[in-house]
């Protein structure tokens, strides 16, 4: 399917651990080059390499990508989209609700640790 994929696609992609649609821009012979139209799955909190670990030595905070932000996505994780694109601040508002009411029920230390980053990022993404 990755293979049939032109530019000017709508795709979705999962870039990390976040989940967006956007179009390709740009094709690479291992990746797509996506421009982000809106967030299907917010980017988990913490340590990418030590997933749901609250004892890491940098707990990070994990940003969404922009709207209209480039990013290189590998093939394999893109997918073509059909459908409506959502505005991109509402989605960005529908995965952030989610994401903390994932973490509310989860109830665990890095769920807490990431619910207090998911809180900072609110009021930055909101303001």
């Amino acid at each position: 399917m990755s293979d049939e994929l032109n530019i000017g696609d709508i795709v979705t992609g999962i870039y990390k651990t976040g989940k967006y649609i956007g179009e390709i821009t740009a094709i690479k012979p291992e990746h797509y080059l996506v421009k982000v139209k809106a967030v299907l799955k917010h980017p988990m909190q913490g340590d990418i390499h030590s997933p749901k670990d609250p004892n890491v030595p940098f707990f990070q905070e994990r940003r969404a990508l922009a709207f209209n932000e480039q990013t290189n996505v590998p093939k394999k994780m893109v997918r073509a989209f059909s459908g409506d694109i959502p505005e991109y601040k509402s989605s960005l508002k529908e995965a952030v609700e989610k994401t903390k009411t994932d973490l509310e029920t989860e109830g665990t230390e890095w769920a807490k640790r990431s619910l207090e980053n998911m809180k900072v990022l609110e009021m930055d993404y909101f303001k």
